[in-house]
């Protein structure tokens, strides 16, 4: 009996283990391995300080850190120019962190432990690092009913019902995720806000979550809904040059800080796409800026103003942001700071950089990217955005003889505080983003904002390492497969410039020919493409919308003349003929259908390459991300044969004899109608 009993207990212990080791990806790049007792005994961690951040960094060196002996300093001399940075050096036999802060000190021994689990060499270390961002913030689209939306990873990581008295085990580990990487900032709801965020219950909720996520570096913020006094607060209206709303907005404020005295302060989207805003009184956008930034100063809080405005009007919707805002400059108080789309659009595959990014030289600006993948896919396409990021970061402005580029511009403005964000993929899913490799997209906004400067191909190894392993085989190949994935996705949806002809209200899937009887222009892919028998393009040059007016000499020159204009532009900026002649000596209409097969061979390409990995990681993850590049390969097909056989109704051009022929029908195409309404 007595070997029955010990027989099902090792087996017990095999399976627990076999499950204790399945990799769903909740570990993300945290794949630290925990210090065994005995090898504690033969190091130490030195930390004289007792606050909770410090405690924390502390705590992550005592529970993973196993090559000798680490001190952590603060540094009375450390420069007040650098918050959060950090030195790390080898003196003698142990390690030594250095910080002006204890947030310091905690980005310090992650990046040490980052190294280590890289494999790298500990020896004659001596690594300075500033951020490039002081704030450095996700911002969620998460709704208080759980849903979020465009996102692609399961219900909302914050359960609002159950809160204060129910705390997910989540919600810390989210946190230490974003300490690894230096976001130091949250916005916990959609930018669509609904105005109980700030009923006092929903505060306690908030103050709840800001307890978890303060040893961690990390401060919150809320979306807010500018009609809060009328809705919430049972006054008239909203108008912000009014007294008492002014006062209710102060009297809010002074409750949050009482509940959370390093509240970050207010994210704005007003008068957007049906939101309320100051317009609705007939103030500007400074106006409802100011006034919340007045109840906020005494906190040191600041109000984010998006400068995402997007109304019918008879004008190229490219040029709504910069007409309203430009005129503005000089008049926002300092504790504001424009939130701007990093293109001028709406972050789609590949747009030109924003012309707002440094014309308004008076006002603190900072960059919105999107994280999640609303225009990419989902969570069912693998693309790696670190080099959309990069594009947009490294564009030079021509806005001043130095720091023109959009990154120069955010991080050297007249700011209080320099900022940055990224709107998150992050949902309930075990695996936090949907796809594995959608984690990479979190983890490359949040180096990216620590420090600009990075390569995409870089955070692509780093990731890689972490993530799977550091074995060059699976890094090498898969790090090129992720830098090249971005331009993939571009190819098989809209190459040349082209953008926005998705499938209307989800977005998922092509849609170039949609027509919804009653909706507005600029909801329509026949806006963006405006394709006909003469050729395809938006002309945005000075014989159209001359939208293009709006950027700077040379780039005004450049982008305005069909022959200087990039081509991954082109159809973005012209109008162009289908005959027109490429630069590699094709015609336009040859150039697209190569573009779009290009794309189709990419991610078959993509599908080869990962197949060839299996059994260089685990088979949970192998199989999973297999899946989902079956579905991409599918996809890029279905995006081929749409556009082509729908444009080609115009061109009246014969798809290229070398090239893969259409598998599907225009009109079986047309009848595909996807039910999203549920994945928002």
């Amino acid at each position: 009996m007595g070997n029955i009993v010990w027989y099902i207990v090792c087996l017990l212990g095999i399976l627990c283990h076999q499950l204790c080791q399945a990799e769903d990806g909740s570990q993300l790049w945290l794949r630290y391995a925990r210090v065994t007792a005995s090898e504690a005994a033969f190091r130490k961690i030195h930390c004289p300080y007792r606050d909770a951040v410090a405690s924390t960094a502390a705590a992550e060196l005592q529970d993973y850190w196993r090559r000798g002996d680490v001190d952590l300093q603060l540094d009375k001399k450390w420069p007040k120019w650098q918050p959060d940075g950090y030195r790390i050096r080898s003196l003698g036999s142990k390690t030594v962190i250095s910080a002006g802060n204890s947030t310091g000190l905690l980005y310090g021994a992650f990046h040490l432990l980052r190294l280590q689990q890289q494999g790298a060499a500990m020896q004659g270390l001596d690594i300075s690092e500033k951020p490039s961002y002081a704030l450095r913030m996700l911002n969620h689209w998460d709704n208080l009913d759980g849903t979020v939306e465009r996102g692609y990873a399961g219900h909302s990581l914050w359960k609002w019902e159950e809160l204060p008295g129910v705390i997910s085990p989540r919600y810390r580990e989210y946190a230490r995720a974003n300490a690894s990487i230096g976001i130091n900032a949250v916005v916990l709801n959609n930018v669509n806000a609904s105005p109980l965020i700030l009923r006092a219950d929903y505060l306690e909720k908030v103050k709840t979550l800001a307890d978890i996520f303060r040893p961690y570096g990390i401060r919150v913020f809320l979306s807010i809904n500018f009609s809060a006094p009328a809705l919430l607060g049972n006054l008239p209206d909203s108008d912000p040059l009014r007294p008492v709303v002014a006062g209710w907005w102060k009297d809010k404020a002074d409750e949050i800080y009482r509940l959370i005295p390093d509240f970050g302060g207010f994210l704005v989207k007003a008068n957007s796409e049906g939101q309320p805003g100051p317009q609705d009184y007939g103030r500007t956008h400074a106006d409802g800026a100011n006034m919340l930034a007045a109840a906020l100063r005494p906190h040191r809080g600041l109000v984010l103003w998006r400068a995402f405005v997007y109304n019918p009007t008879a004008e190229d919707r490219a040029k709504q942001a910069y007409q309203e805002f430009v005129p503005l400059d000089g008049q926002f108080d300092d504790n504001v700071i424009l939130q701007i789309k990093n293109g001028p659009i709406d972050f789609q595959p590949r747009e030109p950089f924003n012309p707002l990014f440094g014309a308004m030289p008076k006002t603190s600006q900072m960059v919105e990217f999107q994280i999640t993948q609303e225009y990419l896919g989902f969570s069912n396409h693998l693309v790696y955005l670190a080099p959309l990021f990069k594009e947009t970061l490294d564009a030079q402005t021509y806005s001043r003889s130095e720091a023109g580029t959009v990154a120069g511009i955010t991080q050297r403005g007249p700011h209080l505080v320099s900022a940055i964000a990224g709107v998150a993929n992050i949902g309930e899913d075990r695996n936090w983003c949907g796809h594995h490799f959608a984690q990479a997209n979190w983890y490359a906004f949040g180096r990216l904002a620590w420090n600009t400067g990075l390569s995409s191909n870089s955070l692509a190894r780093e990731w890689l390492s972490m993530t799977f392993s550091p074995d060059p085989a699976l890094v090498n190949p898969l790090s090129e497969l992720m830098v090249e994935s971005r331009e993939a996705v571009v190819n098989y949806m809209m190459p040349l410039g082209l953008h926005h002809i998705f499938a209307f209200e989800h977005h998922y899937g092509p849609e170039p020919w949609g027509d919804i009887p009653g909706g507005r222009p600029d909801w329509m892919p026949w806006y963006y493409h405006n394709a006909d028998l003469l050729g395809i393009g938006f002309d945005r040059t000075a014989t159209g919308s001359n939208a293009v007016a709006q950027y700077r000499s040379p780039l005004r020159e450049q982008f305005g003349q069909i022959g200087s204009c990039p081509e991954q532009y082109l159809l973005w900026f012209h109008h162009v003929p289908w005959k027109h002649r490429m630069k590699n000596g094709r015609s336009l209409w040859d150039n697209l259908c190569y573009a779009y097969q290009q794309g189709v061979d990419q991610v078959r390409g993509f599908q080869r390459q990962w197949d060839s990995l299996e059994g260089k990681m685990d088979t949970q993850r192998f199989q999973e991300v297999q899946s989902k590049l079956k579905i991409q390969a599918r996809d890029a097909v279905w995006w081929r044969d749409a556009c082509l056989l729908y444009f080609q109704t115009f061109s009246k051009m014969p798809i290229p004899a070398a090239l893969e022929r259409p598998v599907h029908e225009l009109d079986e195409l047309k009848k595909i109608r996807l039910d999203l309404k549920h994945h928002n």
